[in-house]
């Protein structure tokens, strides 16, 4: 019997084993994609910031963050490595240029009650991608990718004529960030996550300071005129744009791309339903038809994945 109730209490107080790593990057990519498919609801609470002074402080922010970053990791020695090659620096300038376009049309689109018209756009990226393949890289397609293709120029122009134009806020987020894809792939992966954003927002930078100046010349700023929270919520804005890029990192190291292909979809179907079902955007019979034609096509997408068991690259799953 004591030996019994010595037994039990070993196992009580025994460690619980750790977390596996490829739980932790499920529960990584999760948190990354959760954080990106509720941003639109962030960028509200920023009222009464435009959409133009919006990204000027979260490019100016995201850099000072990623500066602290570097210097607690004691990452200045690889982003000094990476600046001294001038095809990469150009590179990651065009990508900065994209992502700035990504990263603008998506606040315009939060703040002006097209969130549902967003997240059609991330849903269409793989797709957009895969075209992309082909059109850049001369890649070649198997007949069911085609149809995938085909089934999304339908659904775009099914949800043309039901929104009465073309949706181009989806075509500029698909786009922009199917070309921020291939520029990161041009890169390789000897500029990780934190150095790509660091370069990326440098060279924005003084883009972004000139946005400021014309805002301010305009309409005035609100930074630091609203409220102390209001003023906090900005300053966030870099730590809100670099954390889940972490946690998607933290994942990509611990999953195969199948898991995180998969998983990406998570970030638009929150969107999605926080457009519908929170801020009550309109889904007339017309947008159900494009999107479920849109939902066809990923399906055919998926499943041709998991059964040739090839992957997205990496660079098509982080959104913006």
């Amino acid at each position: 019997m004591v030996h019994m109730a010595a037994l039990n209490s070993a196992r009580a107080t025994a460690p619980r084993p750790e977390r596996s790593e490829h739980s932790k990057g499920l529960l990584y990519a999760v948190t990354a994609y959760g954080l990106w498919g509720v941003l639109p609801l962030y960028f509200l609470l920023l009222a009464p910031t435009g959409a133009f002074e919006v990204v000027a402080w979260r490019v100016l922010f995201s850099l000072v963050f990623c500066a602290i970053l570097i210097t607690v990791t004691r990452g200045w020695a690889a982003l000094a490595r990476v600046s001294r090659k001038p095809r990469t620096m150009w590179t990651m300038g065009l990508a900065g240029v994209l992502i700035y376009i990504n990263w603008q049309t998506y606040v315009v689109a939060a703040l002006s009650d097209h969130v549902v018209e967003a997240a059609l756009g991330y849903f269409i990226n793989p797709i957009v991608t895969v075209f992309l393949g082909v059109l850049i890289l001369h890649e070649r397609l198997r007949a069911i990718q085609w149809a995938a293709v085909g089934i999304s120029v339908v659904a775009v122009v099914v949800l043309a004529v039901g929104y009465g134009s073309v949706p181009w806020i989806s075509l500029i987020l698909a786009f922009s960030f199917g070309l921020y894809g291939l520029m990161k792939k041009r890169v390789g992966d000897h500029v990780d996550a934190v150095t790509g954003l660091t370069l990326e927002t440098a060279w924005l930078a003084p883009i972004a300071v000139l946005q400021l100046i014309v805002v301010a010349a305009v309409s005035g700023l609100t930074f630091g005129t609203v409220s102390p929270s209001h003023t906090v919520g900005l300053l966030a804005a870099g730590v809100v744009t670099a954390v889940p890029l972490l946690f998607f990192a933290s994942a990509a190291r611990r999953l195969p791309l199948t898991y995180l292909g998969l998983i990406q979809f998570f970030a638009p179907v929150l969107q999605f339903l926080v457009g519908v079902f929170i801020l009550n955007e309109p889904m007339p019979p017309g947008r159900w038809v494009g999107f479920g034609l849109v939902w066809v096509a990923l399906v055919i997408l998926t499943v041709d994945m998991l059964v040739s068991g090839r992957s997205p690259s990496k660079t098509t799953l982080e959104p913006a």
